[in-house]
């Protein structure tokens, strides 16, 4: 190399630490250089040694640095790893949300949930928006209060809006009734509400039992409903089976028509096989509804069976106000899951209050909702679901919108919405106790006529 050193143990040392923590090789070579000269010049021992001390912490200190940022850089890639595996959420995009559990060496161990920022990573091609969508609906026979309600919440949105009677299957209100009525779409995350009863009627779980999600992490119904946990609900299809989710399905209505005599109402899809376990099987299905096609309708109908302890109403939609006048309920079949509703009501509550349907509130807080989201996309469509019913003064009401769109589109909207209709109702005094004034009317009525 042209030049002799005297390497001695201070060389050797800065020449490996320089090295290990990812030197050039002629740095290295220059800093060992660099300690060999200043022996031979001959630095006292004291301050050679203070020199090389100060030398190494340096180089300690530079390595930590390097440690650390090598360790950030693979958390971050683990995380990106593991949120970009919950595909088709419909989010915008993917970020890992507080649900975080349990950190291995490069990061976190699972993600639970996610939730949505700004960047995308799927291009949208359909508009949220449409004019002119209640052209051509029937509504001699609707409840014009409700409708009237349902019109100015969806607004502009392109969806439709569903109002139903629980207590009788008729329908209140069906606004965009070409979209209500179609073949319908992918369920997203409300067919964990089907999933979810399957489950309990089955013994697997309560709202309370931890199911084990992976690691040391384990999570119960009630949080897993209102947080809409994917993993959670994956587990649930694992251990039902295709067989068992399927059947419970069609027992809750899917697959099958959902109204009674409705012109043009299509028929749903739920597949007779399996989803390909390359496409995430059962578990795919239980989460996101991935391969079926429900129906606002088919949502409806089940909804308001959970909402009137189990009576799968056929729903009716009157023509008129003499069909509405003679409205006859027709019951499909009875579902044995009253004892199974009281275990789904704190996750469906809680949706509304602190999950993924919280933006109601920031429209209606006046008497308890409860309902599920969905949101997912595919082939450029985004689809967002919101089915609840309430505990209103004057009984409860269903309600389902289904929205179909782009990046503006998804489960929280519909939430959103919904409480704009109920904001509606309420402002329209559509919850004020009826019958004790037709009492009075009738005390008064009967004075007058006794009176001589």
């Amino acid at each position: 190399m042209g030049r002799k050193f005297n390497w001695n143990t201070a060389s050797l040392v800065c020449l490996v630490l320089a090295i290990l923590i990812g030197a050039p090789p002629r740095t290295a070579f220059a800093m060992a250089s660099a300690t060999a000269s200043s022996h031979r010049a001959g630095a006292v021992r004291s301050g050679a040694s203070r020199n090389i001390a100060a030398r190494v912490a340096v180089l300690k200190s530079a390595s930590r640095t390097t440690l650390a940022r090598s360790h950030a850089a693979a958390t971050r890639a683990g995380r990106a790893s593991v949120a970009g595996s919950l595909r088709r959420t419909g989010t915008a995009s993917l970020r890992t949300s507080a649900l975080y559990r349990g950190r291995t060496r490069f990061g976190a161990r699972a993600v639970l949930a996610v939730s949505r920022t700004r960047h995308t990573f799927e291009r949208f091609t359909a508009s949220s928006f449409a004019d002119n969508l209640t052209l051509g609906d029937v509504t001699a026979g609707e409840d014009p209060v409700v409708r009237a309600a349902a019109v100015e919440a969806l607004g502009n949105m392109n969806g439709t809006a569903l109002a139903i009677d629980p207590s009788s299957g008729r329908i209140l209100a069906m606004v965009n009734q070409k979209m209500a009525l179609s073949s319908g779409a992918e369920p997203c995350s409300t067919i964990k509400l089907a999933v979810a009863l399957a489950a309990l009627d089955e013994g697997l779980i309560t709202r309370d039992t931890p199911v084990n999600l992976g690691g040391h992490y384990t999570l119960n119904l009630t949080k897993a409903m209102a947080l809409s946990v994917n993993p959670y609900f994956e587990t649930l299809g694992r251990m039902l089976g295709f067989e068992r989710v399927k059947h419970y399905a069609n027992q809750f209505g899917l697959g099958e028509l959902a109204g009674y005599n409705i012109q043009g109402e299509q028929l749903g899809i739920y597949p007779d096989t399996e989803l390909p376990a390359a496409q995430g099987g059962v578990g795919r299905m239980c989460s996101f509804g991935e391969s079926i096609s429900m129906t606002p309708l088919q949502l409806g109908a089940l909804v308001s069976a959970i909402a009137n302890g189990g009576t799968l109403y056929y729903l009716q939609h009157p023509q008129s106000q003499e069909e509405t006048t003679g409205f006859v309920p027709k019951v499909k079949r009875m579902l044995d899951i009253a004892p199974l509703i009281p275990e789904m009501r704190d996750g469906m509550e809680g949706a509304v209050n602190y999950g993924t349907a919280r933006s109601l509130r920031a429209n209606f807080h006046e008497f308890p909702v409860l309902g599920k989201t969905g949101t997912c996309s595919n082939n450029g469509t985004r689809f967002g679901w919101f089915a609840s019913y309430a505990d209103t003064p004057t009984g409860r009401i269903v309600t389902v919108i289904f929205l179909e769109g782009g990046k503006p589109t998804f489960g929280p909207k519909a939430a959103e919405l919904t409480g704009q209709f109920y904001r509606g109702l309420w402002d329209r005094s559509y919850f004020q106790p009826k019958a004790p004034q037709m009492a009075s009317a009738y005390r008064t009525d009967r004075s007058a006529r006794a009176t001589p």
